[in-house]
This record gives C-alpha cells, structure tokens and sequence, in this order.
C-alpha cells in the first residue's frame, strides 16, 4: 500500500465514526455518511466539490437452476499501472438459498483534490 503525509495529495486518515480509511480531503464518508466537517466553510467546499463517478458496475447473485445454495466472496483488488497489487480487501462472505439473491454495486467516485478546485476558482 502507498503512504501519502498529511496533506498530499492522496492522503488519508481513519473516519472517527466507521474507522474506515477515507481520504483527508473529506467532508463526507463514503462509507457510513457521516458529515466529517461542519459550519459555513464546509457547506461551500461540499457545494463547489465535483465529484463524479468515474466508474460503476452492478450486478445481482442467486444460484442457478438446480443448485440448492451458494457461497459467495466478494473481493476488490486494485493496481497500480504496472499491474502491482496496491490493495486488496475481502468486502463480505455470504450464503444463498433457493430464491435468495443479492445486488452488488462497486463505484469508484472520483474529485479533483481540495486544493486544486479552490484554485480554480480562484480562492486559496
């Protein structure tokens, strides 16, 4: 794993909530949705952030015709441009039965960092 100082681009910290790894340049967790910063610089910062959603794919699991029940693992990996292993995290385990199916949805949000939109618009 990559390790970004305070402050760089890319750094990250623990949510106080979740405990989840989220990015410095946060105001809102991705994971549990909780507001991390608060009062009027926050609310300007989250209205001017743009975020986009880089990527998305959905998808939905049940076991097939003739098979009485499944296991399933749903793991993420990510690479870096040569290939290189930079993550990788089991994200939940799980069993279905009969009818029993489960919807998958993985996106990837992406925003220019903090620093780089207020110099945009031209503020610092």
């Amino acid at each position: 794993m990559i390790a970004y100082r305070p402050g760089q681009l890319g750094s990250s910290r623990s949510c106080p909530h979740c405990k989840a790894t989220i990015l410095d340049s946060a105001i809102v967790c991705p994971g549990c949705r909780h507001h991390l910063r608060f009062g009027n610089e926050a609310a300007e910062q989250a209205a001017a952030q743009e975020r986009r959603t880089a990527w998305q794919v959905e998808g939905t699991l049940e076991p097939l015709p003739g098979e009485p029940e499944i296991e399933y693992c749903i793991v993420v990996t990510v690479q870096d441009e040569l290939g290189n292993e930079v993550a990788r995290q089991v994200v939940d385990v799980g069993g279905l039965r009969g009818r029993d199916q489960r919807r998958f949805t993985l996106s990837v949000e992406a925003t220019p960092p903090r620093s780089l939109t207020a110099a945009r618009k031209g503020t610092s």
